[in-house]
């Protein structure tokens, strides 16, 4: 994938995260019997534009080699990230998308989106990501913008249980 901006692609789908990067994971339990909601709201971006993310997205589904640009913000303030879906899996214990950066996202790495179900039943969505800052602004916020990161994971969390719950 030659328009991707780091080398470790796919390393948010299994294992240990790279070094040399900022790590993040983020879990939080689902309502017992969301997995099939939460995988499909997770694979269809529906959990991403719930939770206010603006999505542009060449296809309706996460799939490898889909362009997504995710921004954030508000007005003149959003901030667009463009990223390539590297690994997706749609399974009936695991559901979920890796997607890297590509030239012009202000950071440089992988982030995951997963939904599984443990060996007991219970359901759990997972934000997975390694990342370092590629843009001045981002390498001047410093420890600010990891924090913008954790509560990134944990608002997308919390909105995937009311997505679940309804």
């Amino acid at each position: 994938m030659p328009d991707l901006t780091y080398a470790e692609v796919g390393a948010t789908r299994d294992g240990p995260l790279p070094a040399g990067y900022h790590h993040l994971r983020h879990r939080v339990r689902l309502p017992e019997g969301a997995f099939a909601v939460a995988a499909e709201a997770v694979l269809t971006w529906r959990l991403h534009r719930t939770a206010g993310v603006r999505m542009r997205t060449e296809a309706t589904r996460a799939a490898p080699g889909v362009a997504v640009t995710a921004g954030l913000g508000v007005g003149p303030l959003r901030i667009w990230g463009p990223c390539e879906v590297v690994w997706t899996e749609d399974g009936p214990e695991r559901a979920g998308f890796g997607y890297g950066t590509r030239p012009g996202h202000p950071e440089r790495g992988e982030e995951a989106f997963l939904v599984s179900r443990d060996a007991a039943g219970h359901v759990w969505f997972e934000v997975v990501a390694f990342s370092v800052p590629d843009r001045w602004f981002v390498r001047a916020a410093g420890p600010a913008a990891r924090g913008v990161q954790h509560a990134y994971a944990w608002w997308l969390g919390r909105t995937l249980r009311r997505l679940c719950a309804r």
